[in-house]
């Protein structure tokens, strides 16, 4: 099922393909990549895509059962996240968590064994939680049934054969990605009422062993969420996410000695960046081949961290120490570059990494290259 996803995208994009598999010397390399973003950008104009697809409205998080409420609770206990619905249905156990001016953040645990997501999950890592990873990444359409029907006629597969109703709203959800392992949602909405819920489910109740910390008002939207994929899937991953959305490739930092590149994808007027981190050459052994394919290969294609954006980050940062929250480096950059970073530990609940994030003033970057550098190099210890 998934191999049809590939073969198409390289039936779409034969230069691309060319290029990644004609030589046993990859590199990654920014020019090639650069003119099928361009080409995208014209076909999604010429078929109408431009403008369908909105901001991200939610990350979906797929927790073991036995992990389904610690995975609520470091959210409760770590962002300034709060649960705003919590309901069951045949399916699934699930938990909505809101904040304002942010995308929602859905936790689900799964009551039947078919996982589509499978796969990509059984890596030496990983596979001690096999149902566990950010599963898909959510963005709000104006015209949900314009948006599916072109998708589906260019041969984008789907997990349902229809667009889904429900009370509230409409959606659809592509096949996990072969380049990312990831899949991509679209929501329509009725009206203003934002509800997940239907009528027909039921509602969930729990109790939290915790009063949410003062400091997790210092936590705020999500910055960005960077996923980690091998070298050759680096052009193919953000042409993909080009291509369901109106996202485009921003920019790249290379760091050579980490084998690594971090490239930023946006769309205009919206907070939330897509991040997308390879090795510049392919993965050849763990001592080797840098912390980036490292990662990948234990933990297979995924999102590595969340960024949640953070005023008074030193404070917070040392706050949330006291809170038993470790980290794998302590505060990159200063105010005067711009820009302060950290990341914690993965969670022990979904190998999800928290980053906390502020920029100062007039800063107009995204990142800079010394963090890039520290922050990669830090995630070795993972």
């Amino acid at each position: 099922m998934n191999d049809f996803i590939v073969s198409n995208f390289w039936d779409i994009h034969p230069h691309l393909k060319k290029s990644v598999f004609s030589s046993n010397e990859f590199n990654n390399d920014d020019s090639v990549l650069r003119k099928e973003a361009n080409d995208i950008i014209f076909k999604r104009t010429k078929l109408e895509l431009n403008k369908l697809v909105k901001g991200l409205q939610c990350i979906l998080i797929n927790a073991e059962e036995d992990y389904f409420n610690n995975t609520i609770d470091e959210f409760l206990m770590y962002t300034g996240y709060t649960v705003n619905e919590a309901f069951e249905n045949n399916s699934l156990n699930m938990n909505v968590l809101k904040l304002e001016n942010s995308s929602d953040i859905i936790v689900s645990t799964r009551k039947e064994k078919d996982n589509p997501f499978i796969k990509y999950n059984l890596n030496p890592k990983s596979e001690i939680r096999p149902n566990t990873r950010i599963e898909c990444f959510i963005f709000e359409v104006t015209n949900i049934r314009k948006y599916f029907t072109i998708q589906k006629n260019r041969g984008i597969n789907f997990l349902s054969s229809e667009i889904i109703e429900h009370d509230n709203y409409f959606f659809v959800q592509t096949i996990p990605s072969s380049f990312t392992g990831t899949s991509y949602g679209f929501i329509q909405w009725k009206g203003n009422k934002r509800i997940y819920r239907d009528a027909s489910d039921i509602e969930l109740s729990r109790k939290t062993s915790f009063s949410k910390p003062e400091y997790t008002k210092n936590i705020g939207f999500v910055d960005h969420a960077a996923t980690r994929i091998i070298a050759k899937h680096r052009d193919a991953a953000i042409l993909e996410l080009m291509e369901l959305t109106d996202y485009n490739f921003d920019f790249s930092i290379y760091v050579k000695n980490l084998n690594s590149i971090t490239n930023v994808a946006r769309m205009k007027g919206q907070q939330f960046a897509m991040v997308f981190t390879s090795g510049i050459t392919p993965f050849t052994d763990l001592e080797q081949s840098g912390p980036t394919e490292k990662f990948v290969y234990n933990y297979g294609p995924r999102v590595h961290h969340i960024a949640f954006y953070t005023e008074n980050i030193e404070k917070t940062f040392e706050e949330l120490k006291n809170s038993n929250m470790k980290f794998l480096i302590n505060l990159v950059g200063s105010e005067e570059e711009g820009i302060k970073q950290t990341f914690s530990h993965p969670s022990p609940s979904t190998f999800v990494v928290n980053e906390y994030i502020c920029r100062y003033g007039d800063f107009d970057g995204f990142f800079t290259s010394d963090n890039v550098r520290d922050l990669t190099k830090a995630t070795d210890k993972q």
